[in-house]
């Protein structure tokens, strides 16, 4: 009787493939495909000394690892899995033999090993080959199945959560999806967290860690066709990692693409979840975000509100749709952000500072750390001591709970050049990044002609550092984001509308800025662009959808406890003002030049409270 093909196995019921599979059959070959409509599972089998750390790793990295059974001591069957005859020794197509944390062969059974599996617990965890027919059925193809190789499979940068003695970073498997159905399959996945759920990560390999998207780590290439973008699951291949962290004397698992392909029906979705929105962040390398559809109309909201112009300065041409959403997604990405502010326009004064801008700038910074992520203000020598002595008050005065760090730029004895800011960028003795994102928030930007200069076209240059440098040397770090916030076209990141700048704003072809930033955010008042970043990130950062993709299925969901520390960090009138009073007190003076509570020339109680709760109303009851 002939073999069957892998073709003839894709209807064939999980007995039959297994039968096969113990006779040598299949040897290497790929799941993908087999048994359509049946749970197929990744495997490890560990000594009992060793089971209750691994369980908890896995309930830590539930995305990489969702336990479907956990098998008693030298139990070889998988009840609620499988009820039909089921050797779990005998019955996948290849295992991997571990010994001291390393593979060393590849066996058709472990059959050889009967003493000691005898003392042995086997973890069966869900695979992404199990949604496979409902990607076919939603009409997203699979390049793995169309051109016969096996999925691609790649060791991340990004880490597991530890416990014990496992603690690795992630493997993920890549699937090219056409880019019009990336969303789709985001959706279709989403609630099958059982056989690793949907995406973590969507574009840009770099971000994760990839050198080459065409070189994985584990099993084959897959076919890109025109159109696709490269999206990564979280994978069970993952234990390979795990194990090789905690060098047991002796492991087994399956052979990468080898897996147990039980009885139980895969239970699919009928109905996938609307409330899902990809959001492209970049184009060129393409990498996107992921949050719900209700969040992304409330941060649409935010913007429309900051937009307002009370200063009639003819901004609304400057507005670019969306780049709020994306700004605030992009850093929630982030682990370190630089944030720099400062436009001088009192050029005799002592502190030539205006206040709009650091309350704005001190309201990221706060919710940033919140949210656990290093962050710097990075200053130019004129604004470092008088920001700091200010920073050094809001603490003394219990305005703010933590000191925010300052760093000035260029670093003392340094020259004020693009080479500089290469430099600074960079990780000490690395080419890593130190900073994943910076942003700019009332910062004055250089102009085609070297200057900077106020609204009324007055050049304050010698007043400013080279910021400036650090965007442009950003922009040549693919894995660096830029955000700039402004109100008028004279700031760092206007660069992005310089040609807008140029025709609608009053002496726009002297005054804009020629220095773009990725994401910009255009607001009546550059401080409410801040405070709008603040309850952005605050609500992307309790969504569920996006804050499973943002710590890419590893670790927990936000306690009760870290999502009030969320919520203490928005903005707050009270805190704001008590900011503002004591920036007034150390000469930061509204533009007008005078100490009243003004900021932009608007009465703080009269319009600046009444837009923070503007602000604050579109989080809503929670």
């Amino acid at each position: 009787m002939p073999v069957p093909s892998r073709e003839d196995l894709a209807q064939a019921e999980p007995e039959v493939a297994r039968k096969l599979f113990r006779s040598g059959k299949f040897f290497k070959e790929s799941t993908s495909g087999m048994c359509q409509g049946r749970v197929q599972t990744n495997l490890l089998a560990l000594d009992k000394s060793l089971a209750e750390d691994f369980a908890k790793f896995c309930a830590a990295n539930s995305g990489p690892l969702p336990v479907l059974f956990q098998s008693e001591v030298g139990q070889f069957t998988a009840p609620g899995l499988t009820q039909t005859d089921s050797d779990v020794r005998t019955d996948l197509p290849a295992y991997n033999i571990i010994e001291n944390g390393e593979v060393t062969h590849t066996v058709k059974n472990i059959m050889g090993f009967k003493e000691f599996l005898r003392d042995y617990v086997f973890f069966y965890q869900g695979c992404s080959f199990t949604f496979d027919q409902s990607f076919l059925a939603a009409g997203v193809p699979l390049r793995n199945l169309e051109h016969n190789t096996r999925i691609s499979v790649f060791t991340t940068s990004v880490k597991c959560h530890p416990v014990g003695p496992f603690k690795c970073q992630m493997d993920m498997s890549m699937r090219p999806i056409p880019r019009d159905l990336v969303e789709k399959a985001f959706k279709v996945t989403l609630p099958l967290t059982k056989y690793h759920g949907a995406p973590v990560h969507i574009g840009d390999p770099a971000l994760i860690g990839v050198p080459d998207v065409n070189k994985p780590d584990y099993l084959d290439p897959t076919v890109f066709e025109e159109g696709d973008i490269p999206v990564f699951w979280a994978c069970g291949v993952t234990v390979v990692e795990a194990v090789k962290a905690a060098k047991p004397s002796l492991a087994f698992s399956h052979f990468p693409g080898n897996m147990y392909i039980a009885d139980a029906p895969f239970q699919s979705q009928d109905d996938s979840p609307a409330d899902v929105k990809v959001v492209t962040l970049c184009e060129k390398p393409y990498w996107a975000s992921v949050t719900s559809e209700a969040v992304v109309k409330k941060i649409k909201q935010l913007e429309g509100f900051i937009a307002e112009d009370l200063g009639k300065r003819q901004i609304g041409n400057l507005l670019v749709p969306d780049d709020l959403l994306k700004s605030v997604l992009a850093l929630s990405h982030a682990s370190s952000v630089a944030l720099t502010t400062g436009f001088p326009c009192f050029v005799n004064n002592k502190n030539p500072y205006e206040d709009d801008g650091p309350p704005g700038a001190i309201a990221i910074a706060m919710m940033l750390q919140a949210l656990g992520k290093k962050v710097d203000l990075v200053v130019d020598k004129t604004l470092y001591e008088p920001l700091t002595t200010v920073l050094e008050a809001l603490v003394e005065q219990k305005v703010l709970a933590r000191p925010i760090s300052v760093v000035q730029f260029p670093p003392e004895g340094e020259q004020d050049t693009l080479e500089t800011a290469k430099k600074f960028l960079l990780k000490a003795g690395t080419t890593a990044p130190r900073y994943d994102h910076l942003l700019a928030i009332e910062r004055a930007g250089k102009a085609e002609d070297g200057g900077y200069y106020t609204m009324k076209a007055i050049d304050v240059g010698r007043l400013v550092g080279g910021i400036d440098w650090l965007f442009q040397a950003a922009a040549e770090m693919p894995t660096v984001h830029t955000s700039g916030i402004g109100d008028g076209g004279n700031e760092l990141g206007m660069g992005k509308v310089r040609d807008i700048v140029h025709r609608d704003i009053p002496r726009g072809q002297t005054i804009a800025c020629s220095v773009a930033s990725d994401f910009l955010m255009t607001a009546g008042v550059s401080n409410w662009g801040g405070y709008a970043v603040a309850v952005g990130l605050y609500l992307v950062s309790t969504c569920p959808i996006h804050e499973r993709y943002r710590r890419r299925a590893v670790g927990f969901p936000p306690s009760d406890e870290e999502r009030q520390r969320f919520r203490s960090a928005l903005p707050d009138v009270d805190r704001e003002r008590q900011m503002l009073q004591i920036l007034i007190s150390h000469e930061f003076f509204d533009m007008t030049g005078t100490d009243v509570l003004h900021v932009d020339g608007l009465s703080f109680d009269d319009v600046h409270v009444k837009k923070i709760e503007q602000l604050l109303s579109v989080i809503g009851e929670e």
